[in-house]
C-alpha cells in the first residue's frame, strides 16, 4: 500500500519509527551514542550495521534517519544522507566522489557559496571545472570530455532563475558515463523531480521550504543506494556532516506541510508576478511561469507549478532597489528564502557581492536586481506591498 501513496501522505507517514511507548509524533532521540547489551554485540555491530542499528550520531541516529527515508520517499530517491547544512550536502556530494585530475562541467548561474566550492576549494586539490551557460545545450556537449566525472548545475538559478533542461543536460553527461548532480533547491520537491528527468544526485538545503519557518540548518543528498552508502556516506561520516537529531525532527515536521505551503506560496508567487509584469519601474520580472521567460517552454514541460521565487529588476539601478526596499512594510529583507514570511533580497550587495562586477553583469545580477521569496501572506497585502514600494519612485 505504501508503493501507491501520493506524496503528501508520504510527507506525513514514510520512515516513520515507533519506540516502544507508542508516541503519534516521531520522537527525537537525543542521543550522540548508542550501548550494547555485550562486547560481542559492539563486536557485531561494527563488523556489520543492521537495518536498524545505530553506532554513533555522527555516522546515523534514529530520528536523522526517519528524515531521510521520508525525504527519499517523496523525491523517488532510493536513499538520502541528512547533513549539517545545504552547503555540506553540496560540497559532500562533489568532494566525495572526486579526486585530483578529475574533470567537472559546471552551470555558470550558481548561489555563491556553490561558486566557491567549484572555483576556489575543488581546483585547490587538482580538480578541473569548466563553467557554461546552463541554458545553452550546445556549451553542455562542447565542454563535456571522456573524463568528466560530473555535471553540476541549479535546476532554477539563483537569483536570475533561468531554467536548465535537465533531460537534454542528462543525455550529454550520461553518454560519457558522468553524473548529473542537481540542486533543486528552487523548483523544491513538490514541484519537480529531477531524478525522473535523468540527474543521479538531487541536493536540497532543507533550511528553506524544507523547514520553511526559518528556525534550522539542514541539507540532504539524495541518489541511489550505492551513491548514499558507499560514495557519500563513508566521505561525510568521516568529515562530520551529519544532521543533529533536534534539527532532523524539525524537518520531520516541516515536510508534513511541505506541500500546502509550497502550492500556496506558488499561487501567490505567480499573482505577484503577473500584477508586476510590465510595470513601468521595472526593467523586467522574472519568473518561470511567466510567458516572457526566456525557458518558458521547458520550466512548464519540467515544473508542476513557476515556483514560489522571482526576481524583479528596478530601474535606476541600487539607489532604486535599496529605495524599494526600505519602503516595503510586509516583506523583510533577509537571505533566506522558501520560509513562511515573504523575504525580499539585494543579490549583488549580499549573496553574490565577493563577485567581479563583470561577472555579475555576466550572470544578470544588475544593481537594480531584487530577488523574492513568497510566503504565506495574503496575496492581495502582498501585491499592495510591492506596488506601494515602486511607487515610491
Amino acid at each position: 500500500m505504501k508503493d501507491t501513496w501520493k506524496s503528501r501522505t508520504k510527507a506525513v507517514h514514510a520512515g516513520a519509527r515507533r519506540s516502544q511507548y507508542g508516541e503519534l509524533s516521531e520522537a527525537i532521540f537525543l542521543t550522540q551514542g548508542f550501548v550494547y547489551d555485550t562486547a560481542e554485540a559492539a563486536e557485531a555491530r561494527f563488523l556489520s550495521l543492521g537495518e536498524d542499528e545505530f553506532i554513533y550520531a555522527r555516522y546515523g541516529n534514529p530520528t536523522v534517519r526517519m528524515f531521510e527515508d521520508r525525504i527519499a520517499a517523496i523525491e523517488g530517491a532510493e536513499d538520502a544522507f541528512a547533513t549539517a547544512s545545504g552547503m555540506a550536502a553540496v560540497s559532500g556530494a562533489l568532494s566525495s566522489m572526486l579526486r585530483a585530475g578529475d574533470h567537472v562541467v559546471s552551470a555558470r548561474a550558481l548561489f555563491g557559496s556553490c561558486l566557491y566550492i567549484l572555483e576556489e576549494i575543488l581546483t585547490r586539490y587538482g580538480v578541473e571545472v569548466t563553467f557554461v551557460d546552463g541554458t545553452n545545450i550546445d556549451e553542455w556537449r562542447a565542454a563535456v570530455r571522456p573524463d568528466t566525472k560530473a555535471v553540476f548545475l541549479e535546476a532554477i538559478s539563483n537569483p536570475t532563475l533561468e531554467v536548465i533542461d535537465i533531460k537534454s543536460v542528462s543525455e550529454v553527461a550520461h553518454a560519457v558515463g558522468a553524473l548529473v548532480i542537481c540542486d533543486n533547491v528552487f523548483a523544491t520537491p513538490v514541484f519537480q523531480r529531477s531524478l525522473d528527468l535523468g540527474a543521479d544526485v538531487v541536493i536540497y538545503s532543507t533550511t528553506k521550504h524544507i523547514d520553511g519557518q526559518g528556525r534550522c540548518l539542514g541539507g540532504v543528498i539524495l541518489g541511489t543506494k550505492d551513491f548514499i552508502r558507499k560514495i557519500a556516506e563513508p566521505y561525510l561520516k568521516h568529515t562530520g556532516a551529519a544532521m543533529s537529531p533536534f534539527n532532523a525532527w524539525v524537518m520531520l515536521k516541516g515536510l508534513e506541510t511541505l506541500d500546502l505551503r509550497c502550492r500556496a506560496q506558488a499561487a501567490s508567487a505567480t499573482a505577484l508576478a503577473q500584477a508586476l509584469d510590465g510595470h513601468p519601474a521595472l526593467n523586467r520580472v522574472v519568473f518561470p511561469f511567466l510567458p516572457s521567460h526566456p525557458q518558458y517552454d521547458i520550466a512548464r514541460a519540467q515544473m508542476e507549478e513557476g515556483g514560489t521565487m522571482l526576481s524583479i529588476d528596478v530601474k535606476g539601478g541600487k539607489d532604486a532597489a535599496f529605495k524599494v526596499l526600505n519602503a516595503l512594510d510586509i516583506f523583510t529583507i533577509s537571505n533566506n528564502l522558501g520560509d513562511a514570511k515573504s523575504i525580499v533580497t539585494h543579490p549583488a550587495t549580499t549573496t553574490h557581492q565577493r563577485l567581479p562586477d563583470d561577472q555579475k553583469a555576466l550572470l544578470g545580477i544588475t544593481p537594480g536586481l531584487i530577488r523574492i521569496s513568497v510566503g504565506l501572506e495574503d496575496t492581495g497585502d502582498l501585491i499592495a506591498d510591492l506596488t506601494g514600494a515602486l511607487a515610491t519612485l
